[in-house]
């Protein structure tokens, strides 16, 4: 299973590619149907850990929706990340552009910052209107403690003070959905939107944990010390897979309780 991740999300190979890789480097014979599985299993193992590590969130986040291709019909992937780490922490697939799936991704992202957003809280987007609406339904919902304003950098020239003035934290959300687009390029598309949640949520944990990143000086972006512990990528990858089933006890015992 490490092994298949290694070939399929660290290098970034299509099913198939990846078991012609296994079988001619390792001599591993198993159908590209069983890696997807191994994909969907490990998946559900790590997205616990990957959504509820604690990444010490900054006053700055940034948001952008980009579309993706599932069954050849235009889906959407939501992506909130980070400025000051650059960690992704909301993310979210949907089928359509609505407020919906909007808030849901913002749930993810701000539930970081447990009981009330940061003094200075800043949220930079586009000037799709979607973000403003979610905004104000956070406002409803939880009062004061999530009151914030939307600042949207318009077009792709600084026509404005404020476009000028956070235009490179939205081209830094732009290079993000690059990236991913350049590592999910390979599939030729999605079959259907579960395959394509999978998929994303073993993305987000190599982006976040195992990727090296130029501006961080070729060093992850969030460091887990158990990991130090593994010489090679399938060994990171089992280490995770652990963390991410420790992480489901957890919860479990939590809600039990």
């Amino acid at each position: 299973m490490a092994l298949c991740l290694t070939y399929r999300v660290n290098l970034g190979l299509s099913l198939r590619k990846t078991k012609q890789a296994l079988k001619d480097i390792h001599n591993i014979s198993i159908s590209h149907q069983s890696i997807a599985n191994y994909c969907k299993t490990a998946a559900i193992c790590v997205k616990p850990f990957t959504d509820n590590y604690d990444y010490n969130v900054g006053k700055v986040l940034t948001a952008d929706e980009t579309y993706i291709k599932i069954r050849g019909v235009k889906g959407y992937i939501w992506f909130i990340m980070d400025a000051a780490k650059r960690s992704i922490i909301g993310y979210r697939i949907s089928d359509n552009r609505g407020v919906g799936p909007c808030i849901l991704s913002m749930r993810m992202a701000f539930k970081h910052f447990k009981e009330k957003l940061p003094g200075h809280f800043k949220f930079i987007a586009d000037g799709y209107s979607a973000y403003p609406l979610a905004a104000q339904q956070f406002f409803r919902e939880f009062g004061e403690n999530f009151k914030f304003n939307v600042t949207q950098v318009i077009g792709l020239t600084n026509d404005d003070e404020v476009s000028a003035k956070y235009r490179p934290y939205k081209q830094m959300i732009e290079r993000l959905n690059r990236t991913y687009k350049a590592s999910y390029r390979p599939t030729n598309g999605f079959d259907n939107i579960d395959g394509a949640n999978y998929d994303l949520a073993l993305w987000v944990t190599y982006y976040n944990f195992l990727r090296p990143h130029k501006h961080n000086n070729y060093r992850v972006l969030n460091h887990v010390e158990m990991l130090d512990n593994a010489d090679n990528m399938p060994g990171k990858w089992q280490l995770i897979i652990f963390l991410g089933q420790q992480q489901i006890k957890q919860l479990q015992q939590k809600n039990c309780s």
